[in-house]
């Protein structure tokens, strides 16, 4: 029996005598309840007004008052689920908000979060009538009298059977029968044939039986997490969906056979049909990389030679130049280096869809049915400001998701905003609006690439092997569609200041009114402050982030809020229907699609795109807990529709369960032509990430990288200790015992045996949601590889991951918000041993690090059509501030524990030296603003770093200089990289060095040694038009960043006037120093020259008076250093020159 508590008001105190009246009620499926009598129409959540009733008693169920099917009694809390907005977070209750309507337009697919369905028409019920996939009503009578399941029931049971509508008696007391033919079986799904002798819970995966699924809400209608959390139970564990007891899958018998204990199929099928891996490696040609590798060991040796050379013929003229120059030459020897050593190995690799077709999705005697046995995706895409990171390009990102080539129903996107704004839930609703024609329509004409934006901006035919007659009028349709959808998103902006606006007013009038109602005879009136609050599409308040900010409705103070945009899909293909566009075999089903903005709370460090990336993390394992993540950044879109079956042949292939995870290439849109400050950067892309995939694996850039989830949670890779990577393991091995005495080896999963995870120790680890720690398992069961090879150990059987995933329910979605509250990670290792990992700016790499440190591999993935593209900035100042922030991270790491001089034996020799130079390659900068003054030295001295240009030294500098060409050239062979995007980069190698660098090591100094944070502002000067693609291009924004290279600049400027003027007008010329200090003059300016092309703008508009009035400046310090300080031998100014 539920008892309520209530306050009564006057009108109740006049009615106290009044005897008290007890109904009894049944509770439906959204939490209200619901009147058995009939007589009151006002019993709901809130129990009226309170004049009806002091308490309610809800039956429980009994033989005669039987609940629903469960599985109808889930979807009609999924439905709820969907429709509904949760939040809460510390030290608050968290609360489900039933939203009619997510957005001003109207819902228009069943999946959709505020998509309209039919309400009961029995009175006082607020249940949804039950529909079909495509959103149509489920009516029991032919009178087409709207009920919902509830309802009836009870008329069923209790109104003998009778419609309540026209009064008839229902032909047919079984639902399943009209759900079967609207096409939609309510009733379980039937078990295959091979497990037609199996019950349901041994079907299940996680072999979970869950209690969670029924609501707990409180007396006040909100859901009780504390209630549900406490007063359920749930067992977890490992297990199969349809695993074959006869079979003895593991046993000692087949291990041979089958893999162990991992070990699935018949060894005569293993026997029957060739094995085919998913992945190959394709060697560089013996031809590129033999003399590759000598060239490195030739340059080596001469560096060897000529350093020192250099040491031993000193420069007694001009000691204090030659000293500067060894010290600069002897660091950059060093630094190229440590670059050098990890290219030794390059590889490239390729991928067979067909492969992975064939094994995950076609019919065979382990999967009858040819169902998707691919394991589940949950793919993040990160956004903060919605000012900064516009919502149509997010908006694109998220439509590129949903319509990607993989199993509907294995796919899940989350979308962290990180501002908590409605701007970007509103476009997120938009997006999931058009969604609903945008991927049927990728899917029936194979589109590329699947953003909408990129799409229709092709310069190329769009018609091009398009073969179906009505694709231009599906297009066409489908553009105006788009345009729309543009149009609607700017507006959101205008459109919720309007609509804010208005409802303030309105709370303003009202209490306005209540006030002068309230008010006293003369007394004046006081002026009525109402908070100026952000509103929802609904008429309820935003609990995000407002325009105004307000008491914890501000960026950095607000709840925690989870949005069900896309419910998830149903298991089966769902087609449309011929309508204006025919989609009558096209698969209309959209992946689950889910808003979360984590909570924010003063005093609480939040740890920007890291803590957000973790927050994540937690919230997809409680609410879909695939096995797999791939995270994009707002700007970065699928643009190649298989590029996650790309990256699961990597995880699925033989070894895959070692790899921690896939990082894909980084491409850009929108670079001007010439690539002016290398934003391509192809030379990282193409030369060290692929030498590095020759190694241990590619270091994670942040972005485009597909995740192993148990992985980033800080287990070992299995079978690690079969492994040692340490430069002396072979010689000197290590005991087995202390091995194992590492805290990481504790947390070894799937290894041998005689080890078993800890999982006591779990909650200390990850937190207190057990639903969490009962995921971690379940995840890493279905990331292994098929055991369909006797090489491949602790795999899963071929089709154990064919079956429904489970419906959401509201408690579910209320852990999830637990996990992303901002108390959640206090006392856990989340950012230290689990997850993205905390403490510096660059997280991408001290991520990646870790994973590496404790023995996991990286795969790099380079498909041959880009797996993404993304928007990277053009203008000078944005590059060089996006470098100083770069530079700044390896600083820190350099001065941290993620060291790659403290990493572990597990990491192989030259990865560590890769990383070593990711955090050393900063302080070159130091050496190189030194030596970029040498030259200018030189030319006002007179002297040069040498005595004299002799033989040996000009030898050493030409083998050294072709060594240098020669490696260039074999790398662009073996890379593909062309020979003027290597020179761009070695172009703004100088100017990043020069500027963004240099500054990035004194602020990591100043951070590390006195604790003080420095930052580089910029500010804006001009612009460009705003109809040029690249006139972001030509704005220059003033930054301190830019003062040493200009300084550079000027000075080697001033001293080539200088030191032609004093070899000119000396009566004894040396010329040979000249030239030498002018040599490496014009080395340096050329390599600045796309900085001074920046700071002059746009082509043509600096005037030329400009270049006159610089060489006049110049001529004349010339000449005024010669008056100054005249050559020897000479009088004035001219000495003994004469023209000829």
């Amino acid at each position: 029996m539920t008892s309520r508590p209530f306050k009564p008001d006057e009108s109740q105190q006049t009615r106290s005598s009044a005897p008290m009246s007890v109904t009894f009620a049944r509770r439906t499926s959204s939490g209200r309840y619901v009147n058995y009598s009939r007589e009151s129409n006002d019993v709901d959540s809130d129990f009226g007004s309170g004049e009806f009733l002091n308490y309610t008693v809800q039956i429980p169920s009994t033989p005669d008052n039987q609940p629903m099917d469960p599985s109808i009694s889930q979807r009609v809390e999924e439905q709820y689920v969907s429709n509904s907005l949760f939040t809460g977070g510390f030290n608050s209750v968290t609360r489900a908000h039933l939203m009619d309507k997510v957005i001003e337009s109207e819902a228009n697919h069943p999946q959709m979060a505020g998509s309209k369905g039919s309400s009961c028409a029995i009175p006082g019920c607020d249940g949804k009538v039950m529909s079909d996939q495509r959103g149509e009503d489920i009516l029991p009578c032919e009178c087409d009298f709207k009920i919902c399941r509830d309802c009836y029931i009870d008329s069923v049971k209790t109104g003998d059977s009778n419609c309540p509508g026209c009064k008839e008696a229902y032909k047919a007391t079984d639902l399943d029968e009209k759900a079967v033919d609207h096409s939609r079986p309510l009733t379980l799904p039937p078990l295959p044939p091979n497990g037609s002798g199996l019950s349901k819970m041994e079907r299940r995966l996680s072999l979970m039986k869950s209690t969670k699924s029924g609501l707990m809400r409180s007396q006040t209608g909100d859901f009780d997490h504390n209630r549900w959390l406490f007063e359920t139970k749930g067992t977890y564990g490992y297990g199969n969906a349809i695993w074959p007891k006869e079979r003895d899958y593991g046993n000692d018998d087949n291990s041979s056979v089958a893999g162990g204990g991992g070990g699935g199929g018949d060894p005569s099928e293993l026997l029957a049909k060739p094995w085919r891996p998913l992945t190959r490696k394709l060697k560089i040609p013996a031809a590129v990389l033999s003399p590759y590798r000598l060239l490195i060991f030739i340059r080596i040796g001469v560096l060897g030679l000529f350093l020192a050379w250099r040491i031993r013929h000193p420069n007694t003229d001009a000691p204090w130049l030659w000293l500067m120059s060894i010290i600069c030459e002897l660091w950059f020897a060093f630094s190229w280096l440590l670059d050098q050593l990890p290219k030794f190995c390059p590889i490239n690799r390729a991928t067979d869809l067909d492969v992975l077709k064939e094994k995950f999705e076609t019919p065979s005697l382990s999967n009858p049915t040819g169902k998707s046995d691919l394991p589940g995706m949950d793919v993040f895409v990160s956004t903060a400001d919605p000012e900064k990171e516009p919502p149509l390009v997010t908006s694109n990102t998220i439509l590129s998701i949903l319509a990607c080539d993989y199993p509907v129903d294995k796919l899940s996107c989350y979308v962290s905003d990180d501002g908590g704004a409605l701007l970007t839930f509103e476009a997120m609703a938009e997006a999931a609006s058009f969604a609903n024609l945008w991927v049927p329509f990728c899917r029936k004409h194979d589109i590329e690439p699947r953003n909408p934006e990129s799409y229709f901006s092709l310069k190329r035919d769009p018609y091009k092997n398009k073969v179906k007659s009505d694709f231009v009028k599906d297009r066409r349709r489908v553009k105006r569609e788009y345009d729309e959808f543009k149009v609607r998103i700017n507006g959101l902006p205008d459109s919720i200041r309007r609509r804010s606006d208005a409802y303030n007013a309105r709370e303003e009038i009202k209490a306005m009114k209540l006030q002068r109602e309230n008010a006293v005879e003369d007394e004046p009136i006081a002026s009525v402050k109402v908070v100026k609050a952000t509103w929802m599409a609904d008429g309820t308040h935003w609990p995000g982030t407002w325009i105004v900010p307000g008491s914890e409705h501000s960026k950095g103070d607000h709840a925690g809020i989870i949005q069900v945009m896309l419910k998830p899909p149903s298991d089966e293909p769902l087609k449309g229907e011929s309508g204006s566009i025919d989609l009558s075999e096209v698969d209309i089903r959209l992946p689950l699609l889910v808003y979360v903005s984590r909570e924010k709370r003063p005093g609480y460090d939040h740890n920007k795109k890291a803590g957000a990336m973790n927050a994540l993390v937690r919230a997809s394992a409680i609410m879909s807990n695939g096995p797999f993540m791939l995270n994009l950044d707002c700007d970065h879109y699928i643009y190649n529709s298989q590029a996650i079956r790309e990256g699961m042949c990597f995880m699925m292939d033989r070894g895959g369960d070692r790899i921690c995870y896939v990082q894909f290439p980084q491409r850009f849109e929108g670079i001007d032509p010439s690539d002016r400050y290398a934003n391509h950067n192809t030379v990282f892309f193409d030369v060290n990430m692929r030498a590095l995939d020759g190694l241990q694996g590619p270091v994670y850039v942040g972005t485009g990288c597909l995740f192993r989830r148990v992985a980033l949670y800080g287990f070992d890779p299995p079978r690690s200790k079969d492994y040692h990577h340490g430069c002396c393991s072979c010689c000197f091995p290590r005991r087995r015992k202390l091995a194992m005495s590492e805290d990481a080896r504790g947390l070894q999963m799937g290894d041998s045996d005689d080890e078993e995870m800890n999982i006591s120790e779990f909650p200390k680890k990850f937190g207190n949601s057990s639903l969490f720690v009962d995921s971690i398992p379940i995840a890493e069961y279905q990331g292994r590889p098929l055991a369909d090879h006797p090489s491949i150990k602790h795999g899963r059987p071929p089709g154990a991951l064919t079956i429904p995933r489970e419906l959401l329910d509201a408690s579910t979605v209320a852990e999830a918000i637990s996990v992303v509250s901002c108390w959640y990670e206090d006392k856990t290792e989340w950012g230290n041993r689990v997850g993205w990992i905390y403490g510096s700016v660059t997280e991408d790499v001290v991520t990646g690090y870790r994973m590496h440190n404790r023995g996991w591999k990286s795969v790099y993935c380079v498909t041959k059509r880009d797996a993404f593209r993304g928007t990277a900035p053009i203008n000078l100042t944005d590059r060089l501030h996006q470098v100083l922030r770069w530079a700044t991270g390896s600083v820190e790491i350099f001065f941290s524990r993620n060291n790659a001089l403290l990493a572990s034996p597990k990491m192989k020799i030259l990865q560590r030296i890769a990383y070593l130079n990711v955090g050393i390659y900063p302080f070159t900068s130091v050496f190189l603003l030194v030596y970029c003054f040498l030259p200018a030295l030189s030319l006002f001295s007179g002297q040069f770093i040498v005595q004299s240009l002799n033989v040996a030294f000009l030898t050493y500098l030409l083998i050294i200089s072709l060594t240098l060409c020669m490696l260039a050239i074999l790398e662009i062979k073996w890379s593909g990289i062309t020979l003027e995007e290597w020179w761009r980069n070695e172009q703004f190698w100088l100017i990043g060095g020069t500027s963004a660098h240099l500054a990035a090591v004194l602020q990591g100094l100043l951070k590390v040694l006195a604790g003080i944070e420095i930052s580089f502002t910029l500010t804006s000067k001009s612009g460009g038009d705003e109809d040029d693609e690249f006139a972001d291009l030509y704005v220059i924004k003033w930054t301190s960043l830019m003062i040493p290279p200009i300084v550079i600049m000027i000075v080697n400027l001033i001293a080539i006037a200088v030191g032609f003027s004093r070899t000119i007008y000396s009566t004894i010329p040396q010329w040979s120093r000249l030239i030498g200090g002018v040599f490496f003059s014009f080395w340096v300016l050329a390599h600045l020259y796309p900085f001074a092309k920046g700071l002059m703008g746009r082509r043509g508009r600096t005037p030329t008076i400009v270049f006159v009035w610089s060489g006049l400046i110049a001529i004349t310090i010339s000449l005024l250093w010669v008056a100054i300080n005249p050559p020897s031998g000479a009088d004035g100014i001219g000495g003994s020159f004469t023209f000829p």
